[in-house]
């Protein structure tokens, strides 16, 4: 590809986006798009499938007055409450009244019981006459602890140096997760970090009463603190019986929870046979991060079968999966924050599912484990536990859960944190991040930080790269003996003796073409390692260096709005300035580099090509972490330093003299330079039989 080549396709390419550009459509266009299509999608749903609501029998009418008077809260006028979720009712002793509220909308009850729901949407008639009959379903099935169900949930607290944990009466569940030392900075919300939210998550266990299943988060439980640590949940049931949930939050640095089930003189309530009970566990994964793109690229289940390396669902999209096998743990993971569960011992099996969220800014994805079967005994005072973990993604902190959390196999929750597979990880695993909790461990600036572990990394790399120049040296003084033999033998058919008399004369002058090579391959994993690393790396989360004000974010100097096809779908909305530094270095690096080959300047596509390669990397790096663009930057601007330095203590005349008396020397070959001098002198051979044929039949 020549100058005019790579011109014509970028202007191509420009004129395209121009008018790509030119002819999107407005905000106007594309929002009445949306509201036809709803519209459509509306008529066509109310065309092809009636809405059949369901009206109340009088078997439920009665029992509807029974559930609220017998699962009610007296009041002091003598009338009866229930509550739960969506269904607020009241009994005067005459009758039931209230509202059932589904989709915004408070519907009356009356008009369920009087079947008086024709001025309603038939979705909201359809939707609080199926809840009010699930809920009375649920009561008459509920038996021992139909009383429970109603009421509104008390709010207790615990707290300790890094979180904050809320629990709510109403499911005997936690309602809400704060930790204290890390913020949002989604849309300059600087709010605490919020993993565990009740309005959106949940969690309950399923148990099987009668000829079906209680819902632990369907109940309000009392609420009693033991402690300043310890919160219990329980229900007081027939009998003397307890069932009940016992939390526990450790004082200091702690992110675990320590959940109990507890419960006494159940044998009445449950089957005797009963071995396993089931939980399900919800979240809609809130954003925590400037840019979406990387905390959704790292958002998904992980978890661990008992006995195996941890796995996870794609990152990328929708899954579900069936996992029959048993489970140490599973895992909902953002980027640098993950909630864990840990029973204390196995989970048998479980359904696991992600969906993405494209339609609300402010969440990433749903989440859901369901069918989730634990061992339990009815015999058992304590028969199942739980560390729950809400944890950021610290390496060394996840690394010390396995002292933690009393288990007898490597709980391996690194692996919630991406470094790379292999030789990646390893490098990432026992070096980088050592040496960087090291330096953080007495230095607070993490683009000092990040400084010095260039500049150490650059030290170790020293001896490589200094080979790799002395061998470009040395090409290049060789580059007028090289033009001699190059035209010495011009033709194509003696292109295997020019091979040979120049690998003769590398041989001879102690060269290699290939020995630039290695020091450049030792080089790229740590390269590669690092690009792993610092996107997930939590301790540059909110730390600000020179105009970055977060170097785990894109440094965005200058933004718009206004999206262009594939630029802004590649490129983004805003030019990084480290991304824009590091370009312009590796430009730089690059002519440095080309100049320093012996014949670079006698190829003209692959100059180009190689000019655009650094420009590729502006697109591609631009929407990642600061600090890792700015690690490049400052990578690449010691590599040009130490090429100068380079240039001004080597002679590359004392290196010539060296290599012309080298060829005079006896030299003995090595096993391979001999074999490839035999394979090219059998291949020479071939072609002068070749051309003996080709003569023969001519005549």
């Amino acid at each position: 590809m020549d100058k005019n080549n790579l011109l014509g396709l970028l202007l191509m390419g420009a004129v395209i986006f121009g008018f790509m550009y030119l002819n999107q459509p407005s905000e106007e266009e594309i929002a009445a798009a949306k509201k036809a299509q709803i519209e459509s999608t509306q008529t066509d749903n109310s065309k092809e499938e009636p809405i059949t609501i369901d009206s109340l029998t009088a078997n439920h009418v009665n029992k509807l007055t029974a559930m609220v008077k017998g699962a009610g809260v007296a009041q002091n006028d003598g009338t009866y409450s229930f509550t739960t979720a969506g269904v607020d009712l009241r009994y005067d002793s005459v009758k039931v009244s209230g509202t059932i509220n589904v989709n915004n909308t408070a519907v009356d009850v009356a008009k369920i019981i009087n079947n008086n729901l024709d001025e309603l949407p038939q979705q909201v008639a359809k939707a609080a006459v199926d809840t009010l009959i699930a809920t009375i379903d649920r009561y008459d099935s509920y038996g021992n602890f139909a009383k429970y169900m109603s009421g509104k949930g008390d709010t207790l607290s615990l707290e300790n140096d890094v979180m904050k944990v809320d629990f709510s009466s109403q499911g005997g569940k936690i309602a809400k997760v704060t930790l204290k030392k890390y913020d949002t900075y989604v849309s300059g919300d600087t709010t605490n970090v919020v993993p565990y939210n009740g309005e959106t998550d949940y969690y309950s266990f399923s148990l099987p009463a009668g000829a079906g299943y209680i819902e632990t988060r369907d109940l309000k439980f009392k609420a009693v603190q033991e402690n300043d640590s310890t919160i219990l949940m329980k229900l007081d049931l027939d009998g003397g019986a307890i069932w009940g949930i016992r939390y526990t939050l450790a004082k200091g640095e702690s992110y675990i929870v320590k959940m109990d089930i507890v419960q006494d003189k159940i044998e009445n309530v449950f089957a005797s046979n009963m071995s396993d009970i089931t939980m399900s566990w919800h979240q809609k994964m809130s954003r925590n991060e400037k840019g979406k793109t990387f905390e959704e690229r790292n958002s998904t289940i992980y978890y661990k079968y008992v006995g195996d390396n941890p796995d996870y669902l794609t990152e990328n999209g929708d899954q579900s999966e069936e996992l029959e096998q048993e489970l140490k743990w599973i895992s909902f993971k953002n980027q640098f924050f993950s909630s864990i569960i840990i029973p204390n011992t196995s989970i048998k099996r479980a359904s696991v599912a992600t969906k993405d969220i494209k339609d609300q800014p402010g969440y990433l994805k749903i989440l859901d484990v369901k069918d989730a079967i634990i061992s339990y005994s009815t015999k058992s005072e304590n028969p199942a536990s739980f560390d729950m973990v809400f944890t950021p993604n610290l390496y060394p902190l996840l690394s010390s859960y396995d002292d933690q959390v009393k288990t007898e196999e490597d709980l391996e929750l690194t692996r919630l944190i991406p470094l790379g597979w292999g030789l990646f990880r390893w490098i990432n695993t026992y070096l980088i991040i050592p040496i960087f909790t090291f330096l953080g461990g007495f230095i607070s600036n993490y683009g000092i930080i990040i400084l010095l572990l260039t500049i150490f990394v650059k030290l170790i790399l020293f001896p490589f790269t200094y080979k790799s120049y002395m061998s470009q040296a040395k090409m290049r003084v060789l580059a007028p003996e090289i033009k001699a033999i190059n035209d010495k033998y011009p033709n194509k058919e003696d292109a295997m003796v020019k091979q040979q008399k120049t690998m003769e004369l590398y041989s001879k002058a102690g060269a290699s073409p290939f020995s630039g090579c290695l020091p450049m391959l030792l080089q790229m994993p740590i390269l590669i390692a690092m690009f792993t690393f610092f996107p997930s790396c939590i301790e540059l989360r909110g730390q600000s260096f020179l105009w970055a004000t977060d170097l785990s974010a894109p440094d965005a100097i200058f933004t718009w709005t206004t999206h262009i096809p594939f630029i802004s779908d590649w490129f983004g909305n805003h030019v990084s300035l480290f991304c824009l530094l590091m370009t312009i270095t590796n430009i730089i690096y690059t002519r440095i580099n080309m100049q320093n080959q012996p014949g670079g300047a006698s190829m003209p596509g692959m100059k180009w090509m190689m000019y655009l390669m650094p420009v590729m990397f502006l697109f591609f790096f631009n929407d990642y972490a600061s600090g890792l663009s700015y690690y490049y930057f400052l990578s690449l601007l010691i590599t040009i330093i130490q090429t100068y330095v380079f240039r001004l203590v080597i002679d590359e005349e004392k290196v010539r003299a060296e290599m012309i008396a080298n060829t005079k020397k006896p030299r003995k070959k090595s096993g391979f330079m001999a074999r490839l001098e035999e394979a090219q002198r059998k291949q020479q051979a071939m072609i002068r039989e070749q051309q003996k044929q080709q003569a023969k039949k001519r005549r």
